[in-house]
C-alpha cells in the first residue's frame, strides 16, 4: 500500500495572519494529501485561509480542547489508511523540504512511532523542548521559583540542554506543537486522552507511544513556532494548566512514579549525563 501523509491545525481565535502561515507551510508539500482545519471558535473563522481542495474545514461550534479536535482528524486519517498524520499548531510555520526529510526519516526507521524536528523562535533561537517525564516538584519549580541560577541549571538536565540539541535523540517528551505520528502505533495506544482539554496531553501521548516505539527528536528538520507561553500570561489558561496536571499526576502517578525515574533515568545515561 503506497504510504500517504495527512495533518491536522486546531483553530481557536486565531491571529488569521499566523494561521494562515501555518496552513500554507501544510499545503506547501505534495506529500500531504488531507489537511484538516479543525475550527473551535465560537464563530466562524477567516475560512479563505482554507480554500484548497486538499482541506476540510469543520467548524465545531464549540471550544472541544486540543486533544479532542485532533481526535476528529485522527480518527479521519485512520478511516483512510493515512501511514504518518502530523498535528500542527497554528502557530507554526517551515520551509519547503521539511515535511520530506520526516517522512524519509520515519521510512527508513519503522520503530519510530512520533518525530519532532528542531523547533526555533522566529529570531531563530531555539526553543527547548526536548523534555524528561515531569514530577510535581518539577512543574512547581518551574513555574513559581523565583532563582534564575538554580531553575537554569535544574532545567540543563530536566529540558536536555546539556545534549546541545545538534543529534537525533529519543526524547521522552516531545512538544505537542508539531507531532509528526505512525498512525499504527495509534491504533495500538489510542489517540488523545480527552480528559486533558488543554495541556498535558502531549506529554500524555508521549508516554503510550514510548511504551511500543521510539519518540525521537530530529534537528534535520527545522521549524519556526512562536510559543507565547499562555499559562504564564492569562490565569484562565493557567487554571487549566493546573487541572491537567492534577489529571495527568492521577493517572500516571505523582510522587510515586516508578517508570518515570526509570524512563528519566535511561534516557540520561544513553545522552552520557553523568551525574544520574
Amino acid at each position: 500500500m503506497p504510504k500517504s501523509l495527512t495533518a491536522s491545525i486546531v483553530l481557536y481565535k486565531p491571529d488569521s495572519e499566523i494561521a494562515a502561515k501555518a496552513i500554507n507551510s501544510a499545503l506547501s508539500s505534495p506529500l500531504i494529501s488531507k489537511l484538516y482545519v479543525l475550527d473551535n471558535s465560537p464563530v466562524k473563522s477567516d475560512v479563505s485561509m482554507c480554500s484548497d481542495d486538499r482541506v476540510e474545514y469543520i467548524f465545531n461550534e464549540s471550544n472541544l480542547g486540543f486533544g479532542s479536535a485532533h481526535n476528529i482528524a485522527l480518527t479521519g486519517a485512520i478511516a483512510l489508511n493515512s501511514t504518518y498524520h502530523l498535528v500542527i499548531n497554528p502557530d507554526v510555520y517551515f520551509e519547503n523540504g521539511t515535511i520530506k526529510k520526516m517522512v524519509d526519516f520515519m521510512d527508513n526507521n519503522e520503530d519510530v512511532g512520533l518525530l519532532s524536528p528542531k523547533i526555533l523562535y522566529p529570531d531563530g533561537s531555539i526553543q527547548h523542548l526536548c523534555k524528561l517525564l515531569p514530577s510535581p516538584w518539577q512543574l512547581i519549580l518551574r513555574r513559581f521559583l523565583p532563582f534564575k541560577m538554580f531553575l537554569d541549571k535544574h532545567n540543563e538536565v530536566y529540558e536536555l540542554r546539556f545534549a546541545g540539541y545538534d543529534k537525533i535523540m529519543d526524547v521522552p517528551y516531545l512538544s505537542g506543537c508539531f507531532m509528526f505520528l505512525r498512525t499504527k502505533v495509534l491504533e495500538r495506544i489510542g489517540l488523545f486522552d480527552e480528559r486533558f482539554f488543554i495541556y498535558f496531553e502531549d506529554v500524555d501521548l508521549c508516554r503510550r507511544i514510548n511504551r511500543h516505539s521510539r519518540t525521537v527528536y530530529f534537528p534535520e528538520a527545522t521549524i519556526y513556532h512562536y510559543y507565547e507561553k499562555g499559562s504564564y500570561k492569562n490565569i484562565k489558561l493557567l487554571q487549566y494548566h493546573v487541572t491537567s496536571a492534577i489529571k495527568y499526576f492521577n493517572k500516571w502517578g505523582g510522587i510515586f512514579d516508578r517508570n518515570r525515574q526509570e524512563v528519566n533515568t535511561k534516557t540520561l545515561c544513553k545522552l552520557r549525563y553523568t551525574d544520574v
